[in-house]
């Protein structure tokens, strides 16, 4: 197969999916993302081209495997690393404020998964490295700031034990936050390689080599990828991982962040993919801010035809047995929470204790806000006589930071009411009169807020409030700010569970 010139865009999975790791089937590639306080844990994708990339569920899918009912914002799940090995797959991740590190295994990468296996030693980000001469080696962060390095020992792959004490074999470039280690056997080398300078300005990938898999490593200089100290509209470049073609061509995924002319951006980080070349010192390079990294990529590579863009627009009718794989609930939902049984063809939430303000389980179902300009909508039937049950469409970043447009009861009354949650403090901005408990409802977005509308007859819209994008974004947010913004349908009881369902028909997503 002759080699060719391919185009594709950046990034190849737009939003919130931060922190990606690679594996490889023959032909088949498989790809996993942080995703912190959403349920279900850590989707995973396909794709036989490594551009256009197919989610085919979710790894961590029941209470069994991922328990995180009273997790914060930007805690959860972090920085899963994917792995294959004679005929079955390895995933390994962080359950930041509760399991620790653990990993599961399916012999089907669609699942199930197996349960948890815990493993005794590290902080986050943990790593699998299958050696050739059947040692299996946890490669993990340790520490924090400028204290941050990589630990290492040997396990038993089927128990978890750990059947060496931990090594410190990476300190790192001097920068704070050493993290997201992979350690690699490439032509009788082994590599080091992990992010540095935290998941900002500073970020970057650092890469050490030794011939032993303890080190001691030297290390490159340079980083292999960053795009610090430069005027890019791509920024915060790092946390990747290599993967090795059929073809015998290198490849990286990554995240990045689209920041915007005015320095923030609502989606979060994001998976970008890039060619790496391998130099004559035998190093890895991806970009160095040599401008290889593009939002536009035009790339040698063989020809496989000439691939479509990937569909994001579209409607989710919940015609079908399971919830769409894009959506995502607010962590584990409560048992009785949500249906599509209820009133086939429509999703059914009942209102929760929980408000979405508050830590706890919501219930919210909703999928990741994928261009800076779109609009989604929705047809909501809510019959409560209750005063307090209330439902809707959310633009959400945390408890501190959402909008909302909702259909609810009040004083005896039927309203639809818009709210912004900006910094923790939330704003009634406008309500009028609900003739029924049917409303059509959207959140319209562009570079500079969220738009917040309904109508009673799904043609004429009529907006009722808005709320500035800047608020939403992590660049706003007070502490950890890792998600992007997420979409979605909810509905609360305001402190008791709601006595009437809310019923969805459709949800509906438009890139503008």
């Amino acid at each position: 197969m002759n080699p060719s010139s391919t185009q594709y865009t950046n990034p190849v999975l737009p939003g919130f999916y931060p922190d990606p790791s690679i594996t490889r089937a023959g032909e088949d590639y498989y790809l996993v993302c942080s995703s912190f306080e959403y349920f279900p844990g850590v989707p995973i994708f396909h794709s036989r081209d490594l551009i256009h990339w197919q989610q085919i569920g979710h790894v961590l899918d029941r209470i069994s495997q991922l328990d995180i009912r009273g997790c914060g914002s930007s805690d959860g799940i972090y920085a899963p690393t994917i792995r294959y090995h004679e005929g079955t797959f390895y995933m390994i991740t962080t359950d930041v404020r509760g399991r620790g590190n653990f990993y599961v295994s399916a012999t089907d990468p669609a699942g199930p998964w197996s349960d948890p296996v815990s493993i005794p030693f590290g902080g986050i980000d943990p790593s699998l490295m299958f050696d050739e001469d059947g040692k299996v080696y946890v490669t993990t962060q340790q520490g924090a700031n400028y204290d941050s390095h990589v630990i290492q020992y040997e396990i038993n792959i089927t128990t978890g034990e750990a059947l060496t004490e931990p090594v410190v074999i990476w300190t790192g470039d001097g920068g704070p936050w050493t993290e997201g280690p992979h350690l690699y056997k490439i032509n009788g080398l082994y590599y080091i390689m992990a992010a540095s300078g935290g998941t900002a300005k500073e970020h970057r990938e650092i890469i050490g080599r030794s011939s032993s898999p303890y080190g001691p490593f030297e290390r490159l200089p340079q980083p292999i990828l960053t795009h610090r100290g430069i005027d890019h509209p791509i920024q915060y470049l790092g946390h990747a991982d290599l993967i090795e073609g059929p073809d015998g061509n290198w490849w990286a995924v990554f995240l990045g962040v689209r920041l915007g002319e005015h320095g923030y951006g609502v989606l979060g980080r994001e998976t970008y993919l890039a060619p790496v070349h391998w130099n004559e010192d035998g190093w890895p390079m991806i970009d160095n801010n040599e401008g290889t990294v593009e939002l536009e990529m035009n790339v040698a590579r063989p020809s496989k035809g000439s691939p479509q863009p990937a569909e994001y627009n579209g409607r989710h009718e919940f015609a079908d047995s399971i919830l769409p794989y894009a959506l995502t609930f607010l962590r584990n939902p409560a048992e009785g929470s949500w249906s599509l049984q209820a009133r086939p063809g429509w999703l059914a939430l009942r209102g929760q204790p929980c408000s979405l303000n508050e830590i706890g389980q919501v219930a919210f179902a909703g999928r990741r806000q994928q261009h800076v300009a779109a609009e989604w909508s929705t047809l909501l039937e809510l019959d409560s006589g209750v005063d307090g049950e209330e439902a809707g469409l959310c633009a959400r970043m945390n408890e501190q930071a959402h909008y909302e447009i909702g259909l609810a009861q009040k004083d005896g009354q039927r309203v639809i009411s818009a709210y912004l949650t900006v910094k923790g403090h939330t704003q009634l901005a406008a309500e009028v009169p609900a003739p029924t408990g049917k409303a059509y409802l959207k959140i319209a977005a562009d570079t500079a807020g969220y738009y917040l509308l309904y109508s009673l007859d799904g043609e004429k819209w009529i907006k009722l409030a808005s709320g500035a994008a800047y608020a939403l974004s992590p660049q706003a947010v007070e502490g950890n700010g890792f998600t992007g913004v997420v979409i979605g349908l909810y509905a609360t009881g305001h402190g008791k569970t709601a006595e009437a369902t809310a019923y969805f028909d459709w949800f509906d997503y438009r890139s503008l």
